[in-house]
């Protein structure tokens, strides 16, 4: 009898045990589900229509706002900058020559101001042709990873996105929350993240939107969580368990 008892007792034990490190591991009922997403997908497209030359970038390689992602066929913009340089390099040059020759009187003030507004067209025209050339040259709009790669060298350029690109700092993370809850949380509180394996770990955001119109049909209501994502270490994606709080 006391044998058997020992052994329900170690049973028991093992039991105990094991249902508190149960709860030890799980996350406190407080915390709802949510998933980490982008915060914001970019399609990077052409100003003007052309081939493409070159796609600098792959899909999963990080780039930097402002950075050259793709550049499409250039010939005829290179060769107008270069001629328009040319010219604008002679008006200077030949403004130059006369200037001696306008402080002598040998020349008239006519003759000496359509020589200043000949440099002055060039360099319009050197300008525009420059903007032109510029325009061949595909730059992202946000700092972000790419995502997908829609077209490549030799393919044409109209309306189609030759890159898409996700802002992934901050994330945003989207959570479906119970209607008994309406009021309760407010734009402005602080939200606990926890990412599932195997990134793991705790994050603190804070609530951006609350959503001012409830889900009829399941009773829920949307939060928008703005989660820091300054060393890009957080993927886009992955589901996570959210709390809310207030410090």
């Amino acid at each position: 009898m006391n044998r058997c008892f020992r052994a329900v007792s170690r049973m028991a034990a093992v039991y105990l045990i094991l249902f508190c490190v149960h709860a030890a591991a799980a996350p406190p009922p407080d915390y709802m589900e949510g998933m980490m997403e982008p915060y914001r997908e970019v399609k990077i497209s052409s100003q003007v229509p052309g081939i493409i030359d070159q796609v600098l970038v792959e899909r999963g390689d990080l780039v930097k706002k402002g950075q050259v992602v793709a550049k499409l066929r250039a010939g005829v913009e290179k060769a107008d900058v270069e001629l328009a340089t040319v010219q604008v390099g002679f008006a200077r040059r030949k403004l130059d020559r006369n200037k001696e020759l306008f402080a002598k009187e040998q020349i008239s003030a006519n003759e000496n101001d359509e020589i200043e507004t000949e440099l002055k067209k060039g360099e319009a025209v050197l300008e525009q042709a420059t903007a032109k050339l510029e325009m061949r040259n595909i730059r992202s709009t946000v700092d972000g990873v790419v995502v997908k790669r829609e077209l490549t060298a030799g393919e044409y350029v109209g309306d189609k996105p030759i890159l898409t690109i996700a802002q992934i700092d901050p994330l945003n993370v989207e959570v479906v929350v119970p209607v008994k809850r309406y009021g309760s949380i407010v734009k402005g509180m602080f939200a606990e993240v926890r990412p599932e394996a195997p990134v793991g770990g705790s994050y603190t955001g804070r609530v951006v939107i609350v959503d001012r119109v409830v889900d009829a049909a399941s009773g829920t209501f949307g939060i928008r969580v703005e989660l820091p994502n300054p060393t890009l270490s957080l993927p886009a994606g992955l589901k996570c368990r959210v709390r809310f709080y207030r410090k």
